[in-house]
């Protein structure tokens, strides 16, 4: 699928100063939704083109506006996955997943995970390969608060968008002459590189939140 998008990213390209942070958005709500879509083909070519100018704006303003949007995107797509989990509920989306990309070895595990761990499961796991975008459907099937569910998710998405644009802002400012497949390609392997890393990064702070507000309760019990 890389290689197939990455195939017309060119033409896309072509209009970025003036659509560019609204494909970016675009893309993300659907990589974030239940349709499969790789983020790597989305966010290191816009990072890439903030790096060289082409987002309409001077090159450290449009990674972050790249940024940002692609989170308001993943966001988007998360919501979408979460009302469609709500309003169908897990038996329907057991049966008839599939015909929509839902398939439910994975919507199991999905499942298994956030009931497992709980809420914070929506943070870590949007740094994770194939359950990244599924993790939605068990917050929506709990019905997580969603303010709780718009802050880890939002957190994870932000991780991972920047961790992605980085890598083709970088890669933006320091190659000449580079084939967006290429591209495509260079910031998957960066990023999978670097992805344990985050990972821990991520259950750390995870472990310290659920430590924090373990000792705030025991307080207030103790008050």
């Amino acid at each position: 699928m890389l290689e197939t998008i990455a195939s017309h990213l060119d033409s896309i390209a072509a209009l970025a100063p003036t659509w560019g942070l609204v494909f970016v958005f675009v893309f993300m709500a659907v990589e974030s939704s239940f349709i499969p879509f790789p983020s790597e083909v989305v966010m290191v070519p816009a990072g890439f083109l903030a790096a060289r100018g082409e987002l309409a704006l001077a090159p450290f303003p449009a990674l972050a506006a790249a940024i940002a949007v692609g989170v308001l995107g993943s966001l988007a797509g998360a919501f979408a996955n979460y009302y469609l989990a709500l309003w169908l509920g897990r038996p329907f989306l057991e049966r008839y997943g599939k015909y929509f990309f839902v398939k439910p070895e994975p919507l199991a595990r999905a499942c298994e995970v956030f009931n497992r761990y709980g809420a914070a499961t929506t943070f870590v796991c949007r740094l994770v390969p194939v359950i990244r975008q599924l993790i939605s459907i068990p917050a929506g099937i709990s019905r997580m608060p969603l303010g709780s569910f718009a802050l880890f998710t939002g957190l994870g998405a932000g991780i991972w968008t920047a961790i992605l644009a980085a890598v083709g802002f970088a890669i933006g400012r320091s190659t000449a002459d580079i084939s967006y497949l290429e591209l495509c390609r260079k910031g998957k392997d960066a990023a999978a590189a670097n992805l344990p890393f985050v990972i821990g990064g991520a259950l750390a702070l995870v472990a310290l939140y659920f430590l924090a507000s373990k000792l705030v309760m025991g307080k207030g019990a103790r008050k």
